[in-house]
């Protein structure tokens, strides 16, 4: 049965970007709609898009788990913790990460029906113009075509497959794949070495698998300060993880044992590895797969991503995309800060989104995280610095902790001393990023933190720290 609905404002994806622009328009007194496919193992919606199901979410949980796992083993008797008989119990730790996947898909329904967001389940395609704004036909458990004003892209992306090498998400593997293996593998590869390739090859190394990590750039987490990132990598070696940089792959091929990767490593020598599972992590690319763009015109970019302006407008009015399908970095905050500016844009008012405060970080042990410029990026322009760091093994509460790895690095102005890069390696990094952020939003300078008080004792305190020597004045090293 078909009906038809009127809107002011119709989303397409519930992801990130996409439900909450859906809220803020909402808020904002619009007639909003959200369209979004996900459906759990049961067929129900599940809300949240990549990020909820098979992203960000899962991936913490399991990587919290592993994290458990590993210092009960290793770290524990160290604090006079002794564990006898320790095992891994793998189906409840998956059944842990599929609760916490749930729990934020019922959190993101509830906000619907909070704020009068009507949700359709199922795919929205674009079907033409109709008067001043466009049809959207809806394709699933019921069938709808709705009409809306304004609309808002927002549907993600998917992970890069590997030419020649296909996700049968069972041996060859991506994020989702990854999240799901239902055994801890012996051998565990693993092609590329970003965000996801490090996180997934974190969790299954501290459950007992061999992980090696396969990456073809010849420097490791290039887009990352590289002070931190020769810090970082000398971190993960220790830890176990075999990374491999400046490889070159020539095959892989399925067998009865596993699958194979022939490749040559840096120096040009030809390798050939097996191993019980393979994670491809090399990038995603936009999902614009079914959304009928053409019907109204909206183009795509020579990558393959929905063409925007500065404030996120396709070149048809009244369509708007935002998130992954966009041009920018590929981070659910990022998604969410657009999200919410185009649904104020929409409502005459001025949505702000700052490319140069949005943080990064890669949730592994120990977390990195970042914001601003890098120190080669600085040389590379030219532009006169000074830099500052600070070690996590000076600061008492990281002792205290057990988790000393790491560092703070300020990166300033050597004029204004303005800060132009915060970057951490090291315990909870994704947490402490978040005062470098809020400084950076406010022009701040160095000096500004290094007279802020922190709490004693506190791992905060090795971001003032970091501050001080940026003036070559830090108190405890």
């Amino acid at each position: 049965m078909s009906t038809e609905k009127q809107f002011d404002v119709v989303v397409i994806g519930g992801g990130p970007g996409g439900y909450v622009a859906a809220i803020r328009a909402a808020q904002l007194g619009f007639k909003t709609a959200c369209i979004d496919e996900w459906q759990n193992a049961k067929g129900a919606p599940a809300l949240g898009g990549t990020c909820t199901n098979v992203g960000c979410i899962p991936s913490k949980a399991l990587l919290q788990s592993s994290e458990h796992f590993e210092h009960a083993g290793h770290a524990f008797a160290e604090h006079g913790i002794d564990v006898a008989g320790l095992s891994l119990n793998l189906p409840q730790m998956l059944k842990r990460k599929e609760g916490v996947v749930k729990a934020n898909n019922d959190g993101i329904v509830y906000l619907f029906k909070k704020n009068k967001v009507t949700f359709f389940h199922g795919r929205g395609t674009f079907a033409g113009k109709a008067g001043e704004g466009y049809t959207i036909n809806v394709s699933g458990p019921t069938t709808d075509s709705i009409t809306a004003k304004n609309v808002i892209i927002a549907t993600g992306s998917n992970a890069r497959e590997l030419p020649g090498a296909p996700f049968d998400e069972k041996v060859i593997l991506s994020n989702t794949g990854a999240l799901t293996i239902d055994a801890v593998p012996a051998k565990l590869g693993v092609i590329g070495a970003g965000v996801i390739g490090l996180e997934m090859g974190s969790v299954w190394r501290r459950v007992g698998a061999k992980v090696t990590v396969l990456e073809g750039l010849p420097t490791f987490l290039g887009a990352v300060d590289e002070q931190i990132a020769k810090e970082a990598h000398k971190l993960f070696t220790k830890q176990g993880l075999d990374i491999q940089l400046g490889v070159k792959i020539n095959g892989v091929t399925k067998g009865d044992k596993g699958v194979t990767v022939d490749y040559a490593d840096a120096a040009g020598a030809a390798k050939s590895e097996t191993f019980d599972r393979l994670i491809i992590s090399i990038g995603r690319v936009p999902n614009t797969n079914g959304l009928g763009i053409e019907t109204v015109g909206v183009q795509l970019d020579e990558r393959g991503f929905v063409a925007v302006d500065d404030e996120c407008r396709t070149n048809v009015p009244g369509i708007w995309a935002v998130g992954d399908v966009v041009r920018g970095p590929m981070l659910a905050h990022k998604a969410e800060e657009e999200g919410v500016a185009v649904a104020e844009r929409i409502a005459g008012q001025h949505g702000h989104v700052n490319f140069n405060t949005i943080p990064w970080v890669i949730y592994t042990s120990p977390e990195i995280a970042w914001v601003g410029k890098t120190e080669q990026q600085l040389k590379k322009e030219g532009v006169a610095y000074k830099a500052g760091t600070f070690p996590f093994m000076a600061n008492g509460r990281a002792r205290a902790l057990g988790d000393t790895s790491g560092m703070v690095k300020f990166l300033a102005d050597s004029t204004t001393d303005e800060i132009l890069g915060v970057h951490i390696v090291g315990p909870v990094a994704s947490e402490l990023i978040s005062e470098a952020v809020v400084a950076m939003e406010f022009r701040a300078s160095a000096e500004d933190i290094a007279r802020i008080c922190h709490a004693h004792p506190s791992l905060s305190e090795a971001t003032k720290e970091a501050a001080l020597a940026v003036d070559k004045r830090s108190l405890n090293f």
